[in-house]
């Protein structure tokens, strides 16, 4: 059973997950596309020990012609590509207090790739969904134990959502074979949705006639108050703003070094809601405006720019979103049971010399 929230240091359970996984270094936002060695990882349980060549993915269930897919044949299938950016439903958990004790992220959770392969909808519609079907369950090779519960990795949509044209069965990453850390063979690609609905490891593609209930569906991924809280599920992503820490930085600290005068200041901004419409830069608790740039695509990020005067002495620089309906990025983070969603503002304290 997992441990309760804490006001404590890191445990060793928490440093286990942090040197499995890892975090996108905060100066490759300066990429459009963030390179496959720098894309941010969250491996639930193992990464599968899956043979692309005897793979197969089954779609099934509550449909007229069940069947089953090699990877060749996918791959044969109409093929398309397009960026997307993907953030951990965690990023920010070990900012909020006290800390919810699992995979220790901070602000650097989230990339954007080019994801290629086929179209899903076209599959269902090829299988036929049969009347009163209400999901479509991804069920993944990942295997384990959480809070007890021993299972597949699994995650479901509604109907309606999984025939959205833009969700994607991706077998190609930056314009290669999908590596086995992201999901290789095979993955889900929703656009919008935070990452934990992007199921790697690909295996079943199961309509059903009635809600989902497996333990990732029902009882992980909500905003919780506490245990016993059955909460409301974890979605789409919210806004958030991150920059590109200026000058050079400390080894340990991490604070940021920078000469005084005219300081180019760069970052990217995104949200699974609307489109980004605003972005602001924080000086010590002062806000402004930042250019906006062009979006790297419609389910990507795009880009913002301010130049900062610099006066010499030590300063903390903020950055926060606003999408296009209405969603403010908080100064403070929205504290919940499951640590997911914390899209509290990104702080970087900067000595200018």
């Amino acid at each position: 059973m997992n441990p309760e929230p804490t006001d404590g240091p890191l445990t060793f359970e928490e440093l286990q997950l942090a040197a499995r996984n890892r975090g996108i270094p905060l100066e490759a936002l300066r990429h459009d596309i963030t390179p496959t060695g720098m894309h941010y990882l969250l491996v639930h349980f193992d990464i599968p020990d899956v043979d692309p060549a005897t793979w197969r993915l089954e779609v099934c269930g509550h449909v007229k012609k069940p069947f089953q897919l090699t990877l060749e044949s996918l791959q044969k299938r109409p093929r398309t590509e397009f960026p997307v950016t993907i953030e951990c439903a965690g990023n920010g958990r070990a900012r909020m207090t006290p800390r919810p004790v699992s995979q220790p992220w901070l602000n650097e959770a989230v990339s954007t790739a080019v994801w290629g392969g086929t179209p899903l909808a076209p599959l269902l519609e090829e299988a036929g969904v049969k009347p009163g079907a209400v999901d479509v369950v991804f069920w993944a090779a990942d295997h384990g134990v959480e809070k007890g519960f021993e299972h597949d990795y699994a995650r479901s949509l509604t109907v309606a959502d999984a025939m959205s044209p833009e969700i994607l069965l991706a077998y190609e990453m930056n314009g290669r074979p999908l590596e086995p850390q992201h999901g290789a063979p095979l993955r889900v690609v929703v656009p919008g949705w935070y990452g934990m609905q992007q199921v790697k490891w690909l295996t079943r593609i199961d309509v059903v006639p009635k809600a989902f209930d497996g333990y990732q569906q029902k009882i992980a991924y909500h905003y919780k108050k506490d245990k016993a809280d059955p909460g409301t599920p974890v979605q789409r992503i919210k806004p958030r703003a991150l920059m590109i820490p200026p000058g050079f930085p400390d080894f340990l600290t991490r604070v940021r070094t920078v000469e005084r005068g005219r300081v180019a200041i760069r970052g990217r901004a995104w949200s699974g809601h609307a489109a980004v419409a605003r972005v602001e830069f924080g000086v010590d608790g002062a806000w402004r405006d930042a250019a906006l740039g062009a979006a790297v695509g419609p389910h990507a990020w795009r880009s913002w720019s301010v130049e900062w005067d610099a006066p010499a002495g030590d300063h903390v620089l903020t950055c926060r979103a606003t999408d296009a309906a209405g969603n403010l990025q908080p100064t403070d983070a929205y504290w919940n049971y499951a640590g997911a969603g914390n899209n509290m503002v990104q702080d970087v304290r900067v000595s200018v010399r």
